[in-house]
């Protein structure tokens, strides 16, 4: 590599850039034949487009929009919201698969009811100034972009790219139509105003950043705007982008998790192949620089088994299987066990559910466009993968945010340092993660359906974000708190040799300040890979701890009193004894999404200075009882 390399920015490199941009035109040949897919996916694309085509676009009105202000709900407006969109995508991608005047005649429909709303823009979202309280209804004069007013704009660009001859010979109005409302609504205003996720100096960005960009570069190239505007847009692109990665480390970890990868370096990803496109491979060695790498490998090596992921922060557990887009994120870094493990997961979705049914495939025209281009490559990759050895993730520690994750034939373990200051933080340092053979064993929860509380100074109000709902203790009566001071200290990670071990002293997690005696909280996380055991011990100063920890399983008793059968594990306690054993109903629709039945809540007293916990795999045998292997 070259070593200037390390030394580039976006901005650098665009600022470098003299030549004339090149086009955007991604979809030529679907254009000119049509979208060629597998079989396999036709049918799902056009029983999907037909589905569509006997409902009507769901009607929005003043009063759902004021009902976030009014009442807090935000997920019935965006409810008809987005169902808006998935619905002119999926008859779009219909029509591609087989033409056909139904199809044509509600696409026009969508783009005029999705052009007449007021704004783009959700309720949730409408304050001009980051984190401020939120307007009841838009301001029709002075549009505001956020992530899903950037969105609709790239999806009716990306129907105008399209689908432009085909709705010239009915009128070309529809087209110029869909050019002055993307100007209007989003290049305009992108030009002229600074929306926060845009990036300022030293100020923190999240997925927000490269997940507008994205959308708003779709925009200027996939519609007829000029050269000067699109190196306006590509230069506040390339500063918005260098604003972004700054935050990350050199070890790539997303802080905001698995789910939110999707939106954070699959759209950096996209944002990189956009500019390279257009700038003649100006970006290519930066694919090679160690930390985009990692950025693009994170996905990888959360993934802990099936659809389950390690989903500390708002991140779901099941967080969507990996696909056509990280398979080119993986090709562009050179990354074999990225795109060895995406085409697999590819492949069994297009075998057994449904690549398209992923929120980003429904609502990202261009995304989903994409996933049928690119399927017949993924799908020979892994086809030509028959035989050849599955890719197993390596052992990590993400020093940046505190993530570790260690694997053994039967366990996948995680846990987390770091502090109470991410993205999409829960309060949640020290907690960790267990899978045994596939299954969850000892989980983080995730979080609810958004609401108004979620993104205010009420966060912490919610139970899924509180540190007594994760595997944590809870000290002298107070769980922890958020913000950068509430943090692990003493942090140490080995990966080196068949015990996999992280410990961390909790202390300053805790709001020591109000806690009148001295405390001490040493916790050791470790994975005995040769004996397959997992071991977690606690040791402090303290005599007023009540441990919390989060189970898929119930927990039943065994032969001993201090032994227990979780799934098909067996897990011992020595040093603390049960004092409540809880059921936490999952009836929330976003958490039912991940587990199919409720979770468990176990809180034991600590009755010593160390706590110990073992877990390690049990079988039945034909009589139904239980045996530990060792």
């Amino acid at each position: 590599m070259n070593s200037g390399v390390r030394d580039m920015t976006f901005q650098k490199i665009i600022n470098d850039f003299n030549g004339a941009l090149h086009p955007y035109d991604p979809f030529s040949k679907i254009r000119s034949e049509g979208l060629q897919v597998p079989d396999r996916l036709r049918e799902r694309l056009l029983n999907e487009g037909r589905k569509y085509l006997s409902e009507p676009y769901a009607p929005l009105y003043a009063h759902d929009y004021m009902q976030f202000i009014r009442t807090g709900n935000r997920s019935e407006f965006e409810q008809k919201y987005f169902s808006r969109r998935h619905h002119l995508g999926a008859v779009v991608t219909a029509y591609l698969t087989e033409e056909s005047e139904d199809f044509l005649n509600d696409i026009i429909d969508g783009i005029y009811c999705i052009g007449e709303e007021s704004t783009w823009a959700l309720p949730a979202h409408y304050s001009y100034v980051r984190d401020t309280p939120q307007l009841i209804l838009p301001d029709t004069s002075r549009p505001l972009l956020d992530l899903f007013s950037c969105e609709t704009a790239a999806l009716l660009s990306v129907t105008y790219n399209l689908l432009k001859d085909r709705l010239d010979s009915i009128s070309d109005l529809i087209c110029k139509h869909i050019y002055e409302l993307v100007n209007c609504r989003l290049i305009r205003p992108y030009l002229e105003e600074h929306f926060w996720w845009m990036g300022n100096g030293d100020e923190p960005m999240c997925n927000w950043t490269p997940w507008c960009t994205q959308n708003v570069m779709l925009s200027a190239f996939l519609l007829p705007f000029g050269e000067d505007i699109r190196k306006k847009v590509i230069k506040q692109a390339a500063y918005s982008l260098d604003c972004f990665t700054k935050d990350y480390g050199e070890d790539g970890c997303c802080d905001e998790g698995a789910q939110y990868y999707r939106h954070a370096g699959l759209c950096l990803f996209h944002c990189m192949d956009i500019i390279n496109s257009v700038t003649g491979n100006s970006l290519i060695e930066l694919f090679s620089l160690p930390k985009i790498r990692n950025i693009a490998s994170y996905i990888v090596n959360v993934h802990a088994c099936g659809d389950y992921y390690i989903n500390f922060s708002d991140c779901a557990a099941k967080a969507g299987r990996m696909g056509v887009r990280e398979f080119l994120f993986g090709k562009a870094c050179d990354l074999e066990a990225m795109k060895d493990t995406s085409s697999e997961d590819f492949d069994l979705d297009c075998v057994n559910g449904d690549p398209f049914e992923d929120e980003s495939q429904k609502l990202n025209l261009y995304l989903r466009v994409l996933t049928c281009a690119c399927s017949e490559e993924v799908l020979s990759y892994h086809k030509n993968m028959a035989g050849k050895n599955a890719t197993t993730p390596e052992d990590i520690y993400y020093p940046s945010v505190g993530v570790m994750v260690a694997r053994s034939p039967r366990f996948v373990m995680s846990a987390k340092s770091g502090d109470n200051a991410d993205n999409h933080n829960h309060n949640d340092t020290g907690s960790f993660i267990l899978y045994m053979d596939g299954r969850p064993l000892f989980v983080d929860i995730g979080v609810e359906t958004y609401s108004q509380k979620t993104f205010s100074d009420r966060r912490y109000d919610i139970w899924t974000m509180q540190s007594g709902y994760h595997n944590l203790p809870t000290i002298c009566g107070h769980d922890q708190m958020a913000g950068t001071q509430y943090r692990a200290t003493n942090v140490n990670c080995d990966l080196s040799s068949s015990l996999k071990t992280i410990s961390m002293n909790l202390e300053n997690a805790y709001p020591i300040e109000n806690i009148s005696d001295p405390i001490s909280y040493i916790r050791t996380m470790t994975l005995d890979v040769s004996r397959e055991m997992f071991i977690l011990t606690d040791s402090t100063g303290c005599n007023d701890v009540i441990l919390n920890f989060i189970t898929y399983e119930e927990l039943k008793p065994y032969d001993t009193p201090d032994s227990f059968i979780l799934g098909n594990a067996l897990v011992s306690f020595k040093g603390a004894s049960i004092i409540s054993s809880e059921n936490l109903p999952i009836a929330d629709p976003r958490l039912k999404l991940s587990w199919d039945h409720d979770l468990h809540r176990i809180r034991l007293r600590m009755e010593e200075a160390e706590f110990t916990m073992t877990v390690l795999p049990s079988a039945c045998n034909q009589h139904g009882y239980h045996t530990v292997i060792l």
